[in-house]
Formats: structure tokens, sequence, C-alpha cells
């Protein structure tokens, strides 16, 4: 099991205590040598974020919702094997996640105010329609 230098900061003054990630760890495949045989260099972060006290209740509900596809029990699951280094991979696990919470506990966008088409707009659109419209007149063989 490990635990990170601190707690993980999800956003503004929120974070998720050490004590609620629960750390894995594989042989994971790709490069390295015989290195790759004898470490354990796949991370697995997994979070239960329908049982965590560490995040409002708001946010809680938002990030249920828009995560439900995610969630296996309600608990969130992160992985990360890119580097060759365990180390690297658990700092790259908990910058997913953390942008995975911080993603899905944001605020709704604010509704779109419908507008209406300046009238100036409109009529430069139909006079340049109009003088196109004359110009493709103008090449017919009528006059020939």
């Amino acid at each position: 099991m490990y635990v990170m230098s601190g707690p993980l900061v999800v956003r503004g003054s929120v974070s998720l205590p050490e004590t609620e990630l629960m750390w894995r760890f594989s042989r994971s495949s790709g490069p390295g040598g015989q290195h790759v045989n004898t470490s354990d260099t796949q991370v697995e972060l997994r979070f239960d974020l329908a049982g965590t006290e560490a995040l409002p209740e708001v946010w809680k509900r938002r990030a249920l919702e828009r995560l439900a596809g995610r969630l296996t029990g309600g608990v969130i699951t992160v992985r990360a094997s890119e580097h060759r280094s365990q180390w690297r991979n658990r700092e790259a696990a908990a910058v997913r996640l953390a942008a995975l919470l911080a993603e899905a506990t944001a605020p709704p966008p604010a509704p779109r105010r419908p507008t209406r088409v300046p009238r100036g707009i409109n009529e430069r659109r139909l006079r340049e329609k109009k003088r196109r419209s004359e110009t493709k007149r103008g090449r017919s063989a009528r006059d020939w």
C-alpha cells in the first residue's frame, strides 16, 4: 500500500485524504527489458466516490451522475502504466484522478440566452445576395 506525501487536491480547497485512496500495483506490459519481469510498475488507483465524506454533497451527487458509466459499485478506478517507473505512474494516476473529478464536479455552464441577429447584419446579407444574383444573371447568354 502506497501513501502519498499529502492529500490529492481536486479543485480549490477541496482535496481527497490519502486514507481514502486505494493503490494496487501489478506488472506492466511494454518496454523495460529484464526489469519489466521483476517490478510492479503498473498502478491502479481506486477511490470510493459513493462512500466518501471528503467531497461536498453537491459535488458528490454531480460526480456520481456524470461518471455513472465509469463507476463499479460506486468506486472509480484509474490505471497508469505509460512510464517505466512505479513512482511516475503513481503521479500520473493521481493527476488523472484529480482531473477526472475536477471535470465531473464542475458546475454546469450558464444557460444560453437567445439573441437576435442585428438588423444591419441581416440587411447587409440580403444586399450581398442581391448583388450576387445580379452578377450571375448578367452571365446568362440571352444577349448573344
